[in-house]
């Protein structure tokens, strides 16, 4: 499967009749879940569950409106919602009367109202109109994912780009390794030789030289982000819905390379090194999460 961008627009126009004809657009942009915002005329909202249904089906994440729309030449019939216009009338009427205002209500105004008027189509050509509706969705959900896919593929390509740059650093910071535990070790023998002047007991020693070994091995996560590294090629390589799992293997990348960090700090030398690349593995996790939160 691809990796699709949560970002896309697609629309389709269709001819149902000779007398009407309707526009549907989908239009994407990124969101932590499917969130789906339908804007549909009166005498189509029973396709709406339809529509819903469909989109849940064909997308997983991101925001999306939907537009549909209708046009409709001369000689189409129309018939009056009497009980919603005749409301606004009285109404319109009964608070001028008790307010003193004298004013006639505007019926272009109310006729355009959303439901004041319905165009006269027979029950076979609403149902026509519905199937035709449903096709153009098809339609437009292939060319929304078709340019959401283009998206993806270009994220792909950053990414990879991104974790072969942290790879490197990765390589580079393991082959410091030695020779920062060789300071490390310098640093624990002149830690020992203070103890010692100051006529520490043994114990004492031991404790300190123990939790300066611990601190000094970078090994451990080293090894993690390489592991993330791979994990992360693998899930771009399989594609599909991968973008929360992409995010959270940047999350433990971020965490390693602090504790790299933390790890050297205090120590000359090469540790400096440590950590300007631990810096640079920061910068490129965060440009890798700019590209992740836009995929699906």
């Amino acid at each position: 499967m691809n990796i699709r961008s949560m970002t896309g627009y697609s629309q389709v126009k269709m001819n149902a009749d000779d007398q009407l004809a309707f526009t549907l657009s989908l239009k994407a942009v990124n969101h932590r879940f499917l969130d789906l915002h339908l804007r549909l005329p009166a005498e189509m909202e029973p396709v709406e569950m339809k529509i819903r249904r469909v989109l849940k089906e064909r997308l997983h994440r991101g925001h999306i409106e939907v537009t549909l729309s209708l046009e409709r030449s001369g000689g189409v019939a129309f018939s009056v919602n009497r009980d919603l216009v005749g409301g606004y009338l009285r109404t319109f009427r009964e608070v001028a009367e008790e307010f003193g205002v004298s004013a006639e209500p505007d019926l272009n105004a109310v006729l355009k109202m959303p439901g004041a008027l319905n165009a006269a189509e027979s029950g076979e050509a609403m149902a026509a109109m519905e199937k035709q509706v449903t096709a153009a969705l098809e339609q437009c959900i292939e060319r929304l994912n078709l340019m959401r896919e283009e998206e993806g593929r270009g994220a792909a390509a950053e990414l990879r780009e991104r974790m072969a740059h942290l790879s490197s650093a990765a390589r580079e910071v393991e082959q410091l390794r030695g020779k920062v535990l060789k300071a490390y070790h310098e640093k624990v023998h002149g830690r020992m030789q203070e103890l010692l002047g100051a006529h520490a007991d043994p114990d004492r020693i031991l404790q300190e030289a123990a939790m300066l070994a611990e601190r000094s091995d970078i090994q451990e996560e080293v090894v993690r982000m390489k592991n993330h590294i791979q994990h992360f090629l693998s899930l771009l390589d399989a594609g599909g819905e991968v973008g929360k799992k992409l995010d959270f293997l940047l999350q433990e990348m971020n965490r390693e390379a602090n504790t790299l960090m933390s790890k050297t700090t205090g120590v000359a030398g090469e540790a400096l090194r440590i950590t300007g690349l631990g810096l640079a593995m920061k910068s490129e996790i965060e440009k890798a999460r700019e590209q992740v939160q836009n995929l699906e």
